[in-house]
């Protein structure tokens, strides 16, 4: 550069207390809208062309002081996820990565959540049952395929999958009409 040139104003980097202003500004909106996972917070900041190392910084701080916390996150996600979305395990996890959250906290998470494999089953012939009824007007074949996509696409495994869609189709297992209900070999 020549003695005679000056840096202007614009191009010149903006003070860090400034940055860490800004970012601590932007971290507390976003957190006050919903939950959010670290790497999405990063993401955000990122964005706001912050220096790198306020970025870290502040990410840092709100874990410190307990705003960012991806296991409490995706505890609360793996509970609504199964309750107003019907997800299933598998739907459940694929959304946790996608909002960035790494598989120790996902992996404490379903832990925490005390969800089995029956309950897993029971959401899923619930799913199943009133997908069924929207679709009473076609083909057994058709039924089928529709019912066992919408509930892959769910993140249910293909085993829960064939029971559910079969049951919500058939009508749950009927007793014989003698009360009986036993095979007996003579």
């Amino acid at each position: 550069m020549a003695s005679g040139d000056e840096i202007d104003p614009a191009d010149a980097p903006r003070p860090l207390d400034e940055q860490r202003a800004d970012a601590e500004r932007v971290s507390m909106r976003a957190l006050g809208r919903k939950g959010v996972s670290e790497s999405e917070m990063r993401q955000l900041l990122t964005k706001q062309d912050l220096d790198t190392e306020v970025v870290e910084h502040e990410v840092a701080r709100l874990v410190r002081v307990g705003l960012l916390d991806d296991v409490a996150l995706a505890t609360d996600l793996v509970d609504r996820l199964h309750e107003r979305k019907g997800l299933g395990r598998q739907g459940v996890v694929a959304e946790l990565r996608r909002r960035g959250i790494d598989q120790a906290a996902i992996d404490a998470a379903l832990e925490a959540s005390a969800d089995d494999a029956d309950d897993e089953f029971v959401r899923a012939n619930e799913l199943a049952e009133k997908r069924a009824r929207q679709l009473r007007g076609l083909d057994r074949a058709t039924a089928e395929r529709r019912l066992s996509g919408f509930l892959m696409r769910k993140g249910y495994g293909a085993g829960i999958v064939r029971v559910a869609v079969e049951r919500a189709l058939d009508g749950p297992p009927r007793r014989s009409p003698s009360g009986g209900g036993t095979v007996r070999f003579e």
